[in-house]
């Protein structure tokens, strides 16, 4: 299981560059001072430490944002890290073939469940390494101090504003629900409208990762949009892509439209990034990764032809 694991933690990373999404870096459109390098080389070496087995959540955390920091040199996948420590220590508890959700999930839950004050300590220094944008100080454990809780609760406490943090409380519900449904919605219906073959079947993967996307953006305000820019701005997102979302619904796809790139470069030039709708959609494409086979067969078509 580790090595599936791990390709598939590398498959969902290339694809979240892969892919335009407006706001975020991809290999057509670099921004905030990030090349799609910087995430592929980050996806490169925390993937063997986040899936290995036996560790701790905290210590995949701990050591994926140090190695990442290490090639790296900023923080690329602090969210991704986070969502994806307790996926990969539940999976040890998953039967290699077929990898289920359901179980998948309710694993999830008994991982978050005992978290320790050791994880929570191990995740403040790693956040606090990581150092995202808009991170600033709170009142009530606070990452540059030692925990009091276990890291589920420290997560509790950031839940309200941070939607990373909300999975840690509903065992990783929006990306197990809403999310994966979306792509697979997304991915049927264009596989069952788009044109035979390969062509098709490329057109449908790109879809799904952008309806994946616009779903998490226009459902929730983008955190880490919200900490660096405030409420307003991730509000106005939202209105953003609400537009789309219901176009992409139609069958409609985004990529060579102009307007779809224009978009991309009208955030990236007001420093929008939203990366916590992005983080989650990687999430949502490990989970495809591992329990959706067709999908994952285009998806390492797609990403066997990308540049190295």
């Amino acid at each position: 299981m580790k090595a599936r694991a791990e390709v598939a933690f590398r498959l969902a990373c290339c694809l979240d560059v892969a892919v335009r999404k407006p706001g975020n870096v991809s290999l057509a459109s670099p921004g905030h001072g990030m090349a799609a390098r910087h995430f592929l080389d980050s996806a490169r070496v925390a993937g063997p430490v986040l899936f290995q087995p036996g560790a701790t959540v905290g210590a995949r955390i701990e050591q994926a944002v140090s190695a990442t920091r290490a090639v790296a040199g900023c923080n690329t996948n602090l969210g991704i890290v986070l969502l994806t420590a307790p996926l990969a220590a539940a999976l040890e508890a998953a039967p290699d073939e077929p990898v289920a959700t359901g179980p998948w999930q309710q694993a999830t839950e008994g991982v978050l469940h005992a978290l320790t004050r050791d994880d929570a300590a191990a995740a403040f220094r790693a956040i606090a390494l990581a150092a995202p944008g808009g991170l600033g100080k709170v009142p009530d454990q606070d990452v540059h101090a030692p925990p009091t809780v276990t890291l589920r609760d420290a997560m509790a406490l950031a839940a309200p504003r941070d939607r990373v943090a909300m999975q840690y409380m509903q065992a990783h519900d929006d990306v197990f629900h809403p999310l994966l449904n979306t792509l697979r919605t997304a991915w049927r219906q264009r596989m069952e409208s788009g044109p035979p073959g390969g062509d098709g079947a490329r057109a449908a993967l790109v879809h799904s990762v952008q309806m994946t996307f616009l779903h998490a953006l226009s459902h929730w305000p983008d955190s880490h949009v919200a900490r660096k820019h405030g409420e307003a701005a991730a509000q106005q997102i939202m209105t953003e892509a609400r537009p789309w979302l219901a176009r992409g619904h139609s069958g409609v796809g985004f990529d060579g439209l102009l307007a779809w790139q224009d978009w991309d470069s009208a955030l990236k030039a007001r420093g929008l990034n939203p990366g916590t709708s992005a983080d989650l959609t990687v999430a949502t494409l490990l989970v495809a990764a591992l329990t959706e086979p067709d999908w994952a067969e285009a998806a390492m078509a797609l990403v066997g032809a990308m540049p190295d």
